[in-house]
């Protein structure tokens, strides 16, 4: 395993802590380590997105969604079955598990759902007013002249 110091990165740069942080975060984070449960991220309109995640055996009381921090957390607690079952193969994963998924700037959960199974988290991304692209009239400078000449005689005190 790779190790690497982002502490140099963090003093040459002014407002991009976060960048840092996200590289720290893939850098340390082991990929193989979290395969449980399975799910998928789909697109579903320019901007708005569906995590599905496969949640086979949980109740809908059982599953919990949370957004922590720009993460969004889903976890699942799971109470031991008491009874007498003997399971001569047990293939169906019921064991407690919590699933984080880093959400981009503007990103926001609009709700969840719990079918068959699987468990939907719909995501929209709202880009602010002031983010969004936006077109600059260009003047002549003609037109320039005429304006600052009006805004100096606005301006200009009267007595």
């Amino acid at each position: 395993m790779r190790s690497f110091d982002l502490a140099p990165l963090y003093r040459a740069t002014v407002g991009f802590d976060r960048i840092a942080d996200l590289m720290d975060r893939v850098i340390t984070n082991d990929v193989t380590s979290q395969t449980y449960p399975p799910y998928n991220i789909e697109k579903t309109a320019d901007d708005a997105y569906r995590i599905s995640v496969a949640v086979a055996g949980f109740a809908a009381e059982e599953l919990s969604v949370e957004v922590k921090d720009g993460t969004l957390v889903v976890s699942a607690r799971k109470e031991p079955e008491e009874g007498t079952r003997t399971f001569l193969h047990r293939g169906i994963a019921t064991r407690a598990f919590e699933r984080r998924f880093a959400l981009a700037d503007h990103v926001r959960v609009t709700g969840a759902t719990h079918d068959l199974g699987m468990l939907h988290v719909d995501l929209v991304r709202e880009t602010p007013e002031a983010l969004k692209p936006r077109r600059i009239e260009i003047a002549r400078s003609g037109d320039l002249e005429g304006r600052a000449l009006e805004a100096r005689t606005v301006e200009a005190p009267s007595h």
